[in-house]
């Protein structure tokens, strides 16, 4: 456990709160920012310093790497080497929630850590105007996993990440709930051809439609290439049952379309995927704060399914001791 930093500063969504959340990335310190998909914990990508220190205030395994955010893709371009896929995804769904895992340029800059010794990196460029602001005026590449403890359920508001990491790091830009809820897309290239790293934000279909062919999918057996690949992820603290038609005394249940009328919670009452994406991790953090096991309804497995029933998975997974 990192020794406490002082109080975490709550900072306002306007030209005051993004020059100092700049200021404070500048110093070396770590801020939690919006990003359409979660909240990142962000740090200066260059200092190994704030590398390190993501690292422990997240409790995260040194093995997994992190996502570098950009604000362009020119900047991404200048971190590291595109195949004529990356190019062409990037160029389609950026700015927006797809992580690309392309190999390092020489003189890249980037502390060590930040891709826990491989020789490639995860680069995204955000589309939330909060974190593009942020990039703009610190001028420079920003570590950013998830703003949550290692393992735990993953952020949508600022409150889950003081919930989570208060007294830890040196910041929140509080810019209400993320729009899309889900973690982006990571897609990887095998000598050209497209590798589904994790299912995200971005459809698998879309990503496709663009390639011209469907991604492979890795394989669940392979060693750890690109952040988000732990086996067991985006936890709460209770145990979870997933694919539950009747929940057992005791349990929440968290219903999925208008069947579930007997559901405490829901991800989507229409049955709508987009919904329960975007309210995915908020309605785990309500589940999990009653106490209760938590019980969830079948989700589909389509489209932007894949990419919630792989969290649910992850989350009901067993867990390391």
């Amino acid at each position: 456990m990192p020794a406490r930093a002082p109080d975490t500063e709550i900072l306002h969504p306007d030209a005051q709160g993004v020059a100092r959340a700049c200021a404070l990335l500048r110093a070396g310190a770590l801020v939690a920012l919006p990003t359409e998909t979660v909240y990142g914990l962000a740090g200066d990508a260059r200092n190994a310093r704030a590398i390190a220190a993501i690292y422990a205030a997240k409790g995260r395994p040194a093995l997994n790497p992190l996502i570098v955010h950009v604000a362009t893709l020119e900047d991404a371009e200048a971190l590291a080497l595109f195949c004529d896929g990356a190019r062409t995804c990037a160029r389609a769904f950026c700015p927006g929630p797809l992580t690309l895992v392309v190999p390092l340029r020489a003189g890249h800059g980037l502390a060590e850590a930040v891709t826990a010794g491989l020789p490639s990196v995860a680069l995204r460029v955000p589309a939330h105007p909060l974190a593009q602001q942020v990039l703009a005026g610190f001028g420079g590449p920003l570590a950013a996993p998830s703003a949550n403890p290692s393992g735990r359920i993953s952020p949508t508001r600022a409150a889950h990440v003081m919930a989570g990491l208060s007294g830890r790091i040196a910041a929140v830009l509080d810019g209400g709930d993320c729009p899309v809820g889900l973690e982006s897309t990571i897609l990887g290239f095998d000598a050209g051809r497209p590798v589904l790293l994790r299912a995200g934000g971005v459809d698998v279909a879309a990503l496709a439609e663009v390639l011209g062919e469907m991604p492979a999918m890795r394989d669940a057996g392979s060693k750890i290439t690109a952040p988000g690949q732990l086996a067991a992820h985006y936890a709460p603290r209770a145990p979870l049952r997933l694919g539950v038609t009747q929940p057992e005394p005791g349990e929440i249940w968290i219903g999925f379309g208008p069947d579930c009328t007997g559901a405490a919670l829901t991800l989507s009452e229409r049955g709508d995927l987009a919904e329960a994406a975007m309210r995915l991790f908020a309605v785990l953090h309500q589940a999990d704060e009653t106490g209760r096991p938590i019980a969830v309804a079948p989700v589909p497995e389509t489209g932007l399914g894949l990419a919630i029933n792989d969290r649910l998975r992850r989350a009901a997974a067993p867990r390391p001791l």
